[in-house]
């Protein structure tokens, strides 16, 4: 807190400025609004107000009085309303002096240069033993009537300081304070019975101001209010979450209870947080309701995607790789299962409510094996997928003997792994490539028409470059072999195959236009020479 001094009360130093306070029955006055506050501050800054040349015009300021009917005025001028009795002392003292034609602009006073003023005051003057005069910025000061006995019992601070003081009628004086009206509620709690009724009526923002100043008051009872209010009331949003958090922890190493305010937010259980996170997830996987399934993925995905985010030492919550590829092979189990008996020749003579829960079941598997890659894909750790998913040659052959509106849901994995191959976001060996093309690029173009109709994420245009992308990865050779395949198809069924032409135009210029092979020979050549020169 700002300096604290032990000073004489001086009569005739200041004027003071009455505000009307609602007191309560137990003796605690009501903190008017911050607007009071901004108000006196602008009335007493000379600063806002121009000067005239003229004398200023004469006005009359009642002063409060212990009876309701009598009243008493005085003539001040409106411009220094709260001025102290040396600058009215200054000002009749000085001879008048006729102003010129062009008056000059005096030269404004330095705000640390402007004598102190009390422009409000709190409390019974009559009643009170001892002052608290509070110092703020650009003159702005309020007094506080208060009683030693109260402050005392209920400040560490104050009763510090009142030990050590002279005994007689007081002053502590705060310079410099930063939150005049939250220091006047505060000290105004100490005379409430029931803190948490007062408190009630704050916001969140309010309440922290206030537990700042009881800290530093030593004001425990009041500390304790504060926290089972912020215990109580809802935190919106992450930045009043994040003020609240770092408040309450401050006090922490103080001794002070704060256990029920961070329960919140940290929890006493031993579970490694890992656990919850699959456990969360395999909800997701087994879940069958489509809209709740959808959104709940989402949010899981987002929230992963964060976490992954953040520096690798923010914490250590996580799903394991291992977790996740465990959950991978038992979709992929079930896949494989559902395809075979989908293939039977049973099964298509079969009533529709029957065959109908095993095509949503397919849908089902292949959407949670595309949720999952797209979780290792954010982790950097989709490279084994891409090999698992190129070795499921079963799979891939029992692909063709399903009806189309049956199995085209599979081969958005396969659209999502070209699409991170040629986005870099895995990297997969030469060989895991091969195969993959070799056992679902077929498969995906077969299915290419229904995946545009019937998928709502599928976009044809990032997929297509996807495929090109991954084709151009591979040796020459196999380049050609592909794109001469993919070009008898795309002649036959047009827009229902993927569009290559962009990979095929590369493949074209490679082995064509401008051939490495040849300069790469002469490139050798030459690095043989300068070595025999050597």
């Amino acid at each position: 807190m700002a300096e604290i001094r032990v000073t004489r009360v001086e009569q005739g130093q200041t004027k003071i400025r009455n505000v009307p306070i609602a007191v309560t029955p137990e003796g605690f006055w009501c903190c008017p609004s911050p607007v009071v506050f901004q108000k006196s501050l602008k009335a007493q800054n000379p600063l806002n107000k121009p000067k005239s040349s003229s004398p200023p015009p004469k006005t009359t300021v009642q002063k409060k009085q212990t009876s309701l009917t009598e009243k008493k005025s005085t003539s001040t001028p409106i411009r220094s309303g709260f001025a102290s009795d040396d600058q009215q002392n200054f000002v009749s003292d000085t001879p008048a002096v006729t102003p010129p034609v062009v008056p000059e602009r005096p030269s404004r006073p330095k705000v640390e240069n402007l004598p102190r003023k009390v422009a409000i005051e709190f409390g019974e003057a009559g009643t009170s033993d001892m002052k608290v005069v509070l110092l703020g910025k650009q003159g702005f000061c309020v007094k506080l009537s208060v009683h030693k006995n109260v402050l005392a019992g209920h400040s560490s601070f104050f009763k510090d300081k009142l030990a050590k003081q002279e005994s007689g009628f007081s002053c502590l004086e705060v310079d410099d304070c930063e939150d005049i009206e939250i220091y006047v509620e505060t000290v105004g709690l100490m005379y409430c019975k029931d803190m948490k009724q007062r408190l009630i009526k704050q916001n969140v923002s309010r309440v922290l101001r206030i537990l700042k100043v009881a800290e530093t008051l030593g004001f425990n009872s009041c500390i304790e209010s504060c926290l089972e209010y912020l215990e109580a009331v809802p935190w919106v949003g992450e930045e009043e979450e994040e003020k609240v958090v770092s408040s309450v922890l401050r006090l922490q190493g103080e001794g002070i209870g704060v256990n029920p305010v961070l329960k919140r937010i940290a929890s006493e259980f031993s579970n490694p947080p890992g656990d919850t996170l699959s456990h969360i997830m395999e909800l997701v996987l087994k879940s069958n309701e489509e809209k709740g399934r959808r959104e709940m993925k989402s949010v899981v995905l987002k929230l992963l995607r964060e976490h992954n985010s953040l520096p690798s030492h923010a914490g250590s919550a996580d799903i394991s790789n291992e977790t996740i590829y465990a959950s991978c092979k038992s979709c992929l189990a079930s896949l494989l299962s559902l395809f075979k008996e989908a293939i039977e020749p049973k099964f298509a003579d079969k009533l529709m409510d029957t065959k109908e829960p095993v095509v949503k079941q397919i849908a089902l598997e292949s959407d949670n094996l595309s949720w999952l890659l797209e979780i290792l894909i954010d982790k950097q750790a989709a490279d084994e997928f891409a090999l698992l998913w190129a070795s499921q040659q079963e799979l891939s052959v029992l692909h063709e003997k399903l009806p189309i509106v049956t199995r085209y849901h599979v081969n958005r994995i396969t659209a999502r792994l070209f699409v991170g191959i040629g986005r870099g976001e895995l990297l997969p060996s030469k060989d895991t490539r091969q195969i993959l093309l070799q056992a679902w690029l077929q498969p995906l173009i077969n299915d290419y028409s229904w995946l545009q109709h019937g998928c709502r994420s599928f976009d044809r245009k990032v997929v297509e470059e996807g495929i090109g992308r991954t084709i151009l990865t591979l040796p020459l050779e196999e380049q050609q072999s592909i794109l001469l395949s993919w070009l008898g198809s795309f002649l036959k069924v047009g827009d229902n195959c993927p569009n290559l032409q962009r990979a095929f135009e590369v493949w074209w210029r490679r082995a064509f236009i401008r051939p490495y092979t040849n300069s790469q020979g002469n490139l050798h050549q030459s690095d043989d020479s300068m070595t025999l020169k050597q």
